[in-house]
């Protein structure tokens, strides 16, 4: 999946830019801030109130991940891929 991402440019990994940790692309916002938020109480909502300029990130992020959920538990038809 972070592969995928990158190709989208959603994420960036540069070993100038937070020794490499993959970020939101053209900040310094770590893509594990986003699921440390979707782990702990604060959540979405809260994510997206502190840090609303990736709002359209976010929203391909979980299009990504529900996609690969889908087609992993077989619920997501071929004329949808």
């Amino acid at each position: 999946m972070e592969q995928l991402l990158i190709e989208r440019q959603i994420i960036h990994c540069d070993s100038e830019i937070m020794s490499g940790t993959p970020v939101f692309t053209g900040t310094r916002v770590p893509l594990q801030t986003f699921f440390d938020y979707l782990e702990a109480d604060k959540g979405l909502a809260e994510f997206l109130e502190d840090f609303p300029h990736l709002r359209k990130q976010v929203f391909q992020i979980l299009e990504i991940t529900l996609r690969e959920v889908l087609e992993k538990t077989g619920n997501l038809s071929a004329r949808s891929a």
